[in-house]
Formats: C-alpha cells, sequence, structure tokens
C-alpha cells in the first residue's frame, strides 16, 4: 500500500530541497542559472525573516516532491496570496498524483491563512505540467508578460536610486 504525506519541510530536508531545484533546473534547462546553496535554502526558508515556504511530499516517507513558495500581495484585492516558485516531483513519482496534492495543500493553506490568490509561471514548452494545470482549473494569464531585472541590469539600475 502507498501512503502519501504532505507536511511542511524542516530544516534536515534543506539537502533535498536543493537537490530537487537543481533537478528542476536541469529539466527546464536552466541549470546555469541554478547557484542557491543549502545555507541559502536554509536562510530563505528557516531564518528570520522567513523569505520562503516549502512543503515536502512523501511517499512511504520517501521524499517525492517539493512546492517551495513565497508571499505575495495583490493591490486589487488588498490580500496577500502565494507564489509557488517551484514545483518539483522526482521522476519515479509522477502520475501519481503528487502534483496535484501539493496544489491542494498549497490552497487549502492560502485559503486558511486568509489568502486571495495562488499563482506561477510555467515555461510554455512544458506541456505536461500545462496540461495539469488545466486539468486543475488554473487559468492562463496569456496577456501578462513577465519582466525581471537580474544580475548586472540590477546592480546597474540600483546604482541610479538616491
Amino acid at each position: 500500500m502507498t501512503s502519501l504525506a504532505i507536511r511542511e519541510a524542516v530544516p534536515a530536508d534543506v539537502p533535498t530541497i536543493a537537490r530537487f531545484v537543481r533537478a528542476l533546473a536541469e529539466y527546464e534547462k536552466l541549470a546555469h542559472e541554478a547557484k542557491g546553496t543549502d545555507a541559502d535554502f536554509h536562510a530563505a526558508i528557516f531564518g528570520t525573516p522567513q523569505r520562503a515556504g516549502c512543503l515536502v511530499a512523501e511517499v512511504n516517507g520517501e521524499a517525492a516532491g517539493i512546492a517551495l513558495y513565497h508571499w505575495t500581495f495583490s493591490t486589487f484585492l488588498a490580500r496577500h496570496g502565494r507564489w509557488l516558485e517551484d514545483l518539483w516531483v522526482e521522476p519515479a513519482f509522477r502520475r501519481r498524483g503528487i502534483a496535484k496534492a501539493l496544489f491542494a495543500r498549497l490552497a487549502k493553506d492560502t485559503l486558511a491563512e486568509g489568502g486571495g490568490r495562488l499563482a506561477w509561471n510555467v515555461l510554455d514548452w512544458n506541456t505536461p505540467a500545462i496540461a495539469t494545470y488545466d486539468a486543475m482549473g488554473a487559468e492562463a494569464l496569456k496577456e501578462w508578460i513577465t519582466r525581471r531585472l537580474a544580475g548586472d541590469a540590477l546592480a546597474t539600475l540600483a546604482q541610479e536610486a538616491a
């Protein structure tokens, strides 16, 4: 019999979290961008202030996946929400409903703390993930384009601050 459990991460999970994030980066062909260390993840998830949270999915006590998130705020709703930064299910555990179970727990926790939305990005070529999200009723925000400043561009702009 298979037992699935979704729980909040604990400090002992940090090496697994870092390994799963690197595996996701490799899957997304972005391994060169995955620079976070165990210490970085520990500080973000368990430090003060807490910058992120993480759920761990376990199958028969073995780590099978994670959902790493942080909090957001919607001015239109005047309520906070959660941004799912990374979702990873190990290949050996896929197609067992683990991703949906992680999403369900995120949704439950978001609502329980008075949140108004759960949002995330997905690469346009990741059709298995998109199909999962569509099946859950997720809305594609095709009119919104994500932009970001990072690295040298972020540093250059920051130098212009008074």
